[in-house]
């Protein structure tokens, strides 16, 4: 057994915990679409979730990120701290934030009540006082992984993930295969956040120093609020996406056959993602900035062998066994999946891990701006020029292309690190070929297994 625990890294683990809370979701959702349940029922599902993302993940990520090459290189507890105690107060007071960010945010929910609106049906945001009870409570557990990783205790990673998304499978689809109404699965997902909160409250006190520092709070957020401000205007594909479909066509049986598309080939998304959160304090020193380079060099170019191919397979077939999957009335899903496949060709290069570890976040702001400036009249472009639902997707595509061309020349010329110290060129051009040349074969149905 120890010797299987040894093969799980802070990489692997917090990949692999990513992994599975995207399976579990899936799963929900396979689960969902066979069930009972109406196709506007699945659609206020997912609606809470979407809205609970998009109050909290932009602060989440910020806060998250710059704890992360924060931790041990900061210059307040360099001069306060006391390292005999073997605990972190870095760790504590990420935890301060991340619960005044999540007070403020219920705090404005309560007062907002009767203002929010989905598609104009205002007041009638699903199960509105459970959503602001669910964002209250899950945000600050976001920390747990990180606590583990920050503390080279990457086999609990695994450990936690397991226990914890396998209850939550039972939780919430329980009630489902039982005939209960979709709110009892809300009720499941509040239950399961309640036991990560012990969970967290338990790691508090053996790996943290409960000490306040203001100081240490207003270098956090000093560096943090770049990354808070640059994920809120920018976000990310389904959160941008769905807004914009949500006003355009302000029907929730579109906004069901979005977002069952919207969702990124998870292996390519939470692999990715492990990696670059997982890198981001090997950056944080100058001294060890060389062999950080040449660790993310080679885990991505794994990455690209792994992950290329099974996305290719994946394309093939994604019209397939989308209607298969789910149900036929989401074959519409199968294109906007399509499109989101493609998003591997910016994933799989991490200059933003090499800017947000050194701190420049202010980079990251910069990028975010010129982002959301191009994704949403492109997005709406597309949509006006006949692509639908299908050219909000694409729009992101190209979008996300641009902004990593920019994260890379910001590195070459500012950092004087080239792109190949950091990305296996060859290897990516060679698979970015193959998954144009299959994209379009696909597209235009030369290539149409259906």
């Amino acid at each position: 057994m120890f010797k299987r625990i040894k093969v799980i890294d802070n990489i692997s683990g917090l990949q692999s915990f990513q992994l599975m809370r995207f399976t579990v979701f899936l799963i929900i959702s396979v689960v969902f679409t066979k069930s009972h349940l109406t196709r506007s029922e699945i659609g206020s599902w997912e609606m809470f979730l979407f809205i609970a993302g998009l109050l909290s993940f932009f602060w989440v990520t910020g806060i998250i990120q710059s704890l992360l090459p924060l931790y041990h290189h900061n210059k307040t507890f360099r001069r306060f701290g006391d390292p005999g105690t073997g605990k972190s107060p870095e760790i504590f007071n990420a935890f301060l934030l991340l619960c005044f960010f999540s007070l403020l945010i219920f705090a404005l929910g309560q007062s907002l009540k009767g203002s929010f609106s989905v598609f104009h049906f205002r007041g009638n945001v699903p199960f509105l006082n459970l959503l602001l009870l669910y964002i209250l409570l899950s945000s600050p557990v976001c920390l747990i992984e990180y606590i583990y990783m920050l503390n080279n205790r990457s086999y609990r990673i695994f450990q936690y993930g397991l226990y914890t998304f396998s209850a939550q499978l039972v939780l919430v689809t329980t009630p489902i295969l039982l005939g209960k109404d979709i709110i009892w699965s809300v009720y499941g997902l509040l239950i399961i956040t309640a036991i990560r909160w012990i969970w967290l409250i338990i790691l508090l006190r053996r790996y943290s120093e409960m000490k306040v520092s203001w100081e240490f709070m207003k270098e956090h957020l000093y560096l943090g609020l770049p990354l808070v401000i640059a994920s809120l205007i920018s976000g990310s594909a389904q959160y941008t996406d769905g807004v914009i479909v949500s006003a355009v066509y302000r029907d929730p049986a579109v906004f069901a056959w979005f977002r069952y598309g919207a969702k990124e080939f998870p292996l390519v998304l939470l692999l990715a993602n492990g990696l670059s959160n997982a890198m981001l304090p090997e950056f944080s020193t100058r001294s060890s900035m060389k062999e950080a380079l040449e660790k993310i060099k080679l885990k991505s170019k794994r990455l690209m062998h792994l992950l290329f191919p099974a996305t290719m397979f994946i394309m093939l077939f994604t019209r397939w066994f989308y209607p298969r999957l789910f149900n036929p009335e989401f074959q519409k899903s199968a294109d906007v999946f399509l499109i989101y496949t493609l998003l591997i060709v910016p994933r799989l290069v991490f200059p933003q891990t090499i800017v947000v570890g050194r701190k420049k976040t202010n980079v990251s702001l910069i990028v975010a701006i010129i982002e959301i400036s191009l994704n949403i009249p492109l997005s709406l472009l597309m949509i006006k020029w006949g692509y639908n639902i299908v050219g909000v997707a694409l729009a992101t595509f190209i979008v996300y292309c641009i902004e990593k061309a920019i994260l890379i020349g910001y590195v070459w010329k500012k950092m004087k690190i080239k792109p190949s110290e950091y990305i296996p060129l060859k290897v990516y051009g060679i698979y970015c070929f193959l998954l144009s040349i299959l994209f379009i074969l696909i597209d235009h149905r030369i290539i149409d297994i259906h």
